[in-house]
């Protein structure tokens, strides 16, 4: 299987990539396939894919904020079952990530992501690959050290009309310190508010959230 990194939506992988992502997650989760031309190109924005016999089989994206010294897990897809794609991206992902932090000398703190909730959000389907269940991904997640911020969590839709996507957790795993119990919430707010700068039309609620973080010291990680 090879990890192959995308910069140009113009890589044959690309269109590939893209189709994945739409049979995999809802609309409001997708970015339009023409607006990735510019994110692409971002030297800290990290497109990989999995492929296996020139089909895309899987992908992730993440980035590393040297100033904040953590990063986030854009997402995660596996395309098929039974080849192992989950194990690969994140061993993949990970000596990449830490090949990044080493060139710039940093510190890595911990990584975000987010998961759905199947007990808010119900049944989804996920392209019906087993692997990509909201289930099996928690579980997943937690394996891997991740817990979940004890806050409510919304994010605005990748659509950029303002929506409010629900039925999320936003999820922290520490690496630099795997026992801590709780990360400051001036770190959460201000990665937030970093991570969706790229979004002008975000809802109320994404406000209020943000502002009733800065109102905190601290948001304690619990089992997800």
């Amino acid at each position: 299987m090879q990890y192959h990194r995308i910069t140009d939506i113009g890589d044959p992988y690309f269109r590939q990539m893209h189709e994945l992502m739409q049979r995999v997650f809802p609309p409001e989760e997708v970015l339009e396939y023409e607006l990735w031309a510019e994110p692409l190109q971002d030297p800290g924005i990290r497109v990989f894919v999995a492929v296996l016999d020139g089909e895309v089989v899987g992908a992730t994206e993440y980035r590393y904020y040297e100033d904040l010294q953590v990063a986030m897990t854009d997402f995660t897809i596996i395309g098929r079952d039974g080849l192992g794609i989950g194990p690969f991206l994140a061993r993949r992902r990970m000596a990449d990530l830490r090949s990044v932090v080493a060139a710039c000398g940093g510190t890595f703190l911990g990584m975000f992501a987010e998961i759905y909730n199947p007990q808010l959000v119900g049944k989804l389907e996920f392209g019906g690959v087993s692997a990509m269940n909201s289930f099996v991904r928690r579980e997943v997640l937690a394996h891997l050290g991740y817990r979940k911020l004890d806050t409510g969590y919304v994010h605005p839709s990748w659509h950029n009309d303002g929506e409010a996507v629900h039925g999320l957790d936003l999820c922290f795993m520490p690496i630099a310190d795997e026992e801590q119990a709780s990360v400051p919430a001036s770190l959460v707010w201000s990665f937030l508010e970093r991570y969706y700068a790229v979004l002008p039309q975000k809802p109320d609620a994404w406000y209020r959230m943000v502002e009733n973080l800065k109102q905190r010291d601290n948001v304690a990680l619990l089992p997800i």
